[in-house]
């Protein structure tokens, strides 16, 4: 709602000068009496209309309607006694503004009708003025029956695009959040177990030296051997974390089984086309981690890569002929199907496995988002 010190209530449809002539037009009618008396009552009623419609926008609970019934029976009195309708324009936006919909509707009913009573009278008692105004006063009907409508729905549509920005905002957040634990649990992996075995390393080294020099010499090159592991390692989490694409992700995924002497065949393309560089990075590393345990618990001799993408998702299945997956509760974990799931969790994607002693077939569906972000474009 706007807020009280607003003068000039703005986005109706009217331009501000329309409003500021609205403002300064009762005075006209007021001065065209030749009475002292009129003069001063018309005044008054000006000054107790705008105070009070100021008030009102700060006013909560009964006190709305209490405010709104003066101000309406001061637009009737002007209309009747002045030939001033123009009132009712600040009514009905203001009226437009309140969000609670049964006071919304009463308002707009008692107002619509006070304005057409009055306006009809007015035509008997005042035919000479409102004859000379009649145009104006049929654009004042029109908006008493419309505005408040038109200010209804846009504040209501306001407030879910707030709402919207709002999700968003927190999405954002958790997608952040998200990425940093899956940042600590990928260094934990990495690092913690190798750098463990260096502290272990260097401490029997340390022990072993003036007393068996050749395995302490041993130990030593087992340690410059892992530090080197890790390093690898942790450039590969890199170059992770910087947005892989799917096509560069194939490449690798190629290299990898032939390594491995696995027969495999990619049906599909992997250039996706408008989607964003997060979903893409998903997929990249969830088909990384299900070819890698092809490779590493299996058994398989083939392995099957399968990439479909409609207008509305993309699918990535990946099957070998292996021994499928073991029965037992904690395999989701070792072979890091859990990390995948949480991954596509983020991305509104589902994860499907269908496991037997004749091989698995993981599938992978994530929704298609044409728009991108501004960060990721």
């Amino acid at each position: 709602m706007q807020k009280w010190y607003h003068i000039i209530p703005k986005n109706t449809g009217l331009s501000v000068y329309a409003w500021i002539i609205f403002c300064i037009l009762p005075f006209y009618f007021i001065f065209r009496t030749s009475s002292p008396v009129g003069i001063i009552f018309g005044i008054l009623m000006i000054l107790l209309f705008f105070t009070v419609y100021r008030v009102s926008f700060i006013s909560k609970g009964w006190t709305v309607y209490l405010s709104v019934s003066i101000e309406m029976a001061i637009s009737i009195i002007m209309a009747l006694f002045l030939g001033y309708v123009y009132f009712a324009l600040f009514l009905a936006f203001y009226i437009g503004n309140i969000q609670q919909k049964s006071g919304f509707v009463t308002l707009y009913v008692v107002h619509l009708v006070t304005t057409l009573a009055a306006v009809s009278i007015g035509f008997f008692i005042q035919s000479e003025i409102f004859y000379s105004q009649f145009p104006f006063i049929v654009i004042t009907v029109i908006g008493v029956i419309l505005l408040p409508f038109t200010m209804y729905y846009r504040n209501k549509r306001e407030k879910l695009e707030d709402q919207l920005k709002e999700a968003n905002k927190k999405l954002s957040q958790l997608v952040v959040m998200e990425e940093r634990e899956r940042i600590a649990r990928d260094l934990h992996d990495t690092l913690g177990q190798k750098l463990s075995l260096i502290g272990l390393k260097s401490d029997l080294a340390g022990k072993l030296i003036n007393v068996e020099p050749d395995l302490a010499k041993h130990e030593v090159n087992d340690i410059h051997q892992t530090a080197r592991t890790a390093l690898k390692e942790v450039r590969e989490m890199v170059s992770d974390m910087k947005g892989a694409k799917l096509s560069d992700e194939i490449v690798r995924v190629q290299q990898v089984l032939k390594a491995a002497q696995k027969d495999y065949q990619i049906e599909g393309s992997p250039k996706l086309s408008n989607t964003p560089l997060l979903v893409e990075n998903v997929l990249s590393m969830c088909l990384k981690e299900a070819v890698t345990n092809v490779v590493k618990h299996s058994q398989a001799s083939s392995c099957h890569i399968y990439i479909t993408e409609s207008s509305s998702e993309i699918r990535l299945t990946v099957e070998d002929d292996g021994i499928g997956l073991p029965d037992k509760a904690d395999s989701l974990q070792e072979h890091g199907l859990k990390g995948m799931k949480e991954r596509l969790e983020f991305v509104n994607g589902s994860m499907n496995i269908e496991s037997s002693q004749t091989g698995t077939s993981l599938t992978i569906e994530v929704p298609k988002i044409v728009q991108q972000t501004k960060q990721e474009g």
